[in-house]
């Protein structure tokens, strides 16, 4: 239970009213390391509650003392806007009978308005990296004060490029602090930022990393391309789906199926990162309070985000990471309820869902849909035969290489046939069957007919140029020898004119030369004088 792991009476009474009673293993194992101020290295799976792990200690280790202006007492980094948002959440529900101020700092939201509650201090402050640079940057915040350090997600920051801000926010943070670092997954990547972060961890795993829930009823179906949506549509009406995330791989067919299923009468909605950040509040915010019943999204939404009793997820598209792929099902079967995942694949996703199985050790069921016709096994193993291009996709004639914008029935993106293709205009047809008639049946052109540009019958282009240092080297003795010949029409000698001016290099005028034969002919008659004196 809760009230045997050592936290206050003001955290276990909000725990109890918010409907939680026995901790979960990631919590039982990490709440009393981090009361003890050890660093801990967190690796689970998603939906076990990792974020109450850190976040009920942190608030017992921070009540009790106040915080200094622009100086926050503890950090934590999330990768996106949604995670930090949820985070905050936490601490509001967790903390209300705690006198803790928290701030957040992500993008999308007025500067001045977080400006003003960093002036007032902050015990904990929840901020993605480039929005809290950015404040440190125009000095409106010190990080000399921050004792504890909570890195969330991390192997979402390394898939996003947050790695280098998070190495920079680490070297402007105290040395002495305790730093807790979370993750679902631990790559090889992982574990040597962990390794430069952290001072004697305490691991803890609480299942093999990169696992998929038991609460979760997982499967697999395998559809032609053009089939993909009909097939989607199909499992939607089967499945008794209360609330569903629904998993692109890319923004734009986010958005172009998310106009498809509102077409067909879903109360749908989209989430993606070309939305504006109030757009998307707004969207997820409708989608928490069941306005909404589906959510087409890609994988911003994949990561961290709590969404209580979501009964479906389905990848429309197979992910090309297949870490990805526990996280997305992670977000149903949550806090020991039953979930349910489905995916829809096509033949080319073959060594996708191969991936996804070799990583979580266990197989996908196959399910077929009524009405759909499946795929073979040997369709599957063809196309995991052909060559895959930059998208994922196999490069036979169906998908991809030189026929890939043409459909099914011979028709090109247009939206001609191959005999409307052929039937081109006769003034198309004259100019070409001139360019195909034998050399000495063309017509006989002037030379000045021809293009100023490069022909067949055009003079070999000549040598580029030397490279500009390289000229001026060949430069540079014409111009001295110019200079020589000025200075003796005018009466001079090159050797009685001082340095060049500093700065000119061989292109300094003759009037800014500084002569030396009148400070010659001076010192000469000084010393001049200087000898008659002393001979007298």
């Amino acid at each position: 239970m809760f009230s045997d792991l050592g936290l206050s009476d003001e955290l276990l009474r909000a725990v109890i009213e918010s409907g939680y009673v026995h901790p979960t293993p990631i919590q039982e194992q990490a709440i009393p390391i981090v009361l003890m101020g050890r660093d801990v290295l967190g690796c689970a799976q998603t939906g076990t509650g990792k974020t109450a792990s850190f976040t009920l200690p942190m608030m017992d280790i921070l009540a009790g003392t106040r915080a200094k202006a622009r100086m926050p007492r503890s950090l934590i980094l999330e990768p996106t806007r949604e995670l930090a948002l949820q985070v905050a959440e936490q601490f509001v529900k967790y903390g209300k009978y705690l006198n803790l101020n928290h701030a957040l700092l992500i993008g999308g939201e007025s500067m001045n308005d977080q400006r003003d509650v960093l002036e007032k201090g902050v015990d904990v402050l929840i901020a993605t990296p480039g929005r809290l640079l950015d404040l440190f940057d125009r000095g409106r915040i010190l990080m000399a004060d921050c004792k504890l350090l909570v890195i969330d997600e991390a192997d979402r920051m390394l898939d996003m490029g947050f790695i280098p801000d998070v190495e920079r926010i680490v070297s402007i943070i105290p040395q002495l602090r305790q730093t807790l670092f979370f993750s679902a997954t631990m790559a090889p990547e992982i574990r040597r930022l962990a390794d430069a972060f952290l001072q004697n961890p305490k691991e803890i795993t609480v299942s093999r990393p990169a696992s998929v829930a038991t609460t979760i009823t997982a499967g697999v179906v395998y559809v032609q391309e053009r089939e993909k949506r009909e097939a989607l549509r199909r499992l939607i009406r089967r499945e008794q789906v209360q609330n569903a995330l629904i998993f692109c791989n890319r923004k734009i067919d986010v958005n172009i199926l998310y106009k498809s299923l509102k077409r067909h009468g879903f109360s749908v909605g989209e989430l993606h990162g070309d939305m504006d950040q109030s757009a998307r509040f707004a969207t997820l915010n409708a989608f928490k309070a069941n306005e909404i019943r589906l959510l087409v999204c890609s994988d911003v939404a994949a990561r961290g985000l709590d969404i209580g009793g979501l009964s479906h997820v389905f990848n429309f598209d197979i992910p090309f990471h297949s870490e990805d792929y526990v996280h997305r099902i992670g977000r149903t079967g949550r806090a020991g309820r039953e979930g349910h995942a489905y995916s829809i694949a096509t033949a080319d996703d073959g060594k996708l869902v191969q991936a996804i199985e070799k990583l979580t050790n266990a197989p996908i069921p196959r399910i077929e849909i009524e009405g759909i016709d499946p795929v073979s096994d040997e369709e599957i193993a063809e196309a995991a035969t052909r060559k895959r291009g930059r998208n994922g996709r196999s490069m036979g004639a169906s998908s991809g290489g030189r026929d890939s914008g043409r459909e099914r029935g011979g028709r090109d993106r247009g939206g001609r046939s191959a005999r409307d293709r052929d039937d081109r205009p006769r003034a198309e047809a004259a100019p070409r069957a001139a360019e195909e008639a034998p050399r000495e049946e063309r017509p006989r052109r002037d030379r000045d007919d021809r293009p100023r540009g490069r022909g067949r019958d055009e003079a070999p282009r000549e040598v580029p140029p030397p490279r500009e240092e390289f000229r001026a080297r060949e430069e540079r003795p014409r111009r001295e020898e110019y200079r020589r010949e000025e200075f003796r029409a005018r009466g001079r000698d090159r050797d009685d004119m001082g340095p060049s001016v500093v700065g000119f290099g061989d292109s300094v005028p003759a009037f800014m030369l500084v002569p030396i034969r009148a400070k010659r002919e001076a010192r000469e008659t000084v010393e001049a004088a200087e000898n008659t004196d002393a001979a007298a």
